[in-house]
C-alpha cells in the first residue's frame, strides 16, 4: 500500500515508517499539516496515520478536508488525549479508525492493513493466479508449490499485478503502489524489479510486457 504518515515528532514518525516499510508498504511522510494536505493533492495514498495535534494545519482540518474531497484513503488518527470524548470527536471529524498514545507498533500496523483492505475492492486473503500463491500476512510467495524469496519492492510488486487479475497495471501505477516519493518517477526502478520478479519465479515466464501499456499476470 502507499501510506502517508503525519506526524510532528520527527524520531516516532521515522520510527512508525520503519515499521511499515518492514511490510512492503511504501511510506511517506511529513511533520505538519500543510506538508500533508500539499502530498494528498499529489498522491492517491491507501491510508493516512494522521496525528491529530498538528502544526501549521491541525490534523481535524486535514481529516476534514480529506473527507469533503471524497478522498479513498482511510485515516487512521493518532492523539494522546485518551478520553472517550476526544475518541467519539476524531471519528465525528470522519477518521475511520483512532489510536491513542503510547500505542504498540504492531497493532498500528495491524489496523494499517485493515483500513487498507477498505480502501479498496474486497481481496481474498491469499492472492492465487497462474500457480502463484501470495500470502501478505505471512509475507510468502509460492510458485506451483516451491517458495520463492522476493525483497520487499518485489513482493509489493507481484501483490499489485496479482490484484489487477489479469489485466495490465502500468510503471506508473506501479510507481505510485509500491515506491515512496523520494523515488525519481523517470528511474527504471520497475523495470529493473520485474526483470528480477520474472527471474526468481522462473520458467515459463509469467509478468508479461503489455507495449505501451504495462505489465500483467495473465
Amino acid at each position: 500500500m502507499r501510506i502517508l504518515v503525519v506526524e510532528d515528532e520527527p524520531l516516532l514518525a521515522d520510527a512508525v515508517a520503519q515499521w511499515l516499510r518492514a511490510d512492503a508498504h511504501a511510506v511517506d511522510v511529513v511533520h505538519d499539516g500543510g506538508a500533508a494536505m500539499e502530498r494528498l493533492d499529489v498522491h492517491d495514498y491507501d491510508v493516512v496515520v494522521l496525528d491529530r495535534d498538528l502544526p501549521v494545519v491541525h490534523g481535524d482540518d486535514v481529516c476534514r478536508a480529506l473527507v469533503a474531497g471524497a478522498a479513498t484513503a482511510r485515516v487512521l488518527m493518532l492523539t494522546a488525549a485518551t478520553e472517550i470524548d476526544d475518541r467519539v470527536a476524531g471519528l465525528a471529524l470522519g477518521a475511520d479508525d483512532y489510536l491513542p498514545k503510547p500505542f504498540a507498533f504492531p497493532e498500528l500496523a495491524a489496523r494499517v492493513v485493515a483500513l487498507g483492505r477498505r480502501s479498496r475492492p474486497a481481496a481474498p486473503p491469499v492472492l492465487r493466479r497462474a500457480g502463484v500463491r501470495l500470502d501478505p500476512h505471512r509475507r510468502e510467495v509460492y510458485r506451483d508449490g516451491r517458495y520463492v524469496p522476493l525483497s520487499r519492492k518485489e513482493f509489493a510488486v507481484l501483490a499489485e499485478l496479482l490484484l489487477a487479475d489479469g489485466a495490465a497495471v502500468s510503471a506508473e501505477a506501479l510507481l505510485e503502489k509500491a515506491w515512496d516519493e523520494h523515488t525519481d518517477p523517470f528511474t527504471n526502478a520497475v523495470r529493473m524489479t520485474i526483470l528480477k520478479l520474472r527471474r526468481k519465479l522462473g520458467e515459463p515466464a509469467l509478468v508479461l510486457t503489455e507495449p505501451g501499456v504495462g505489465y500483467r499476470i495473465p
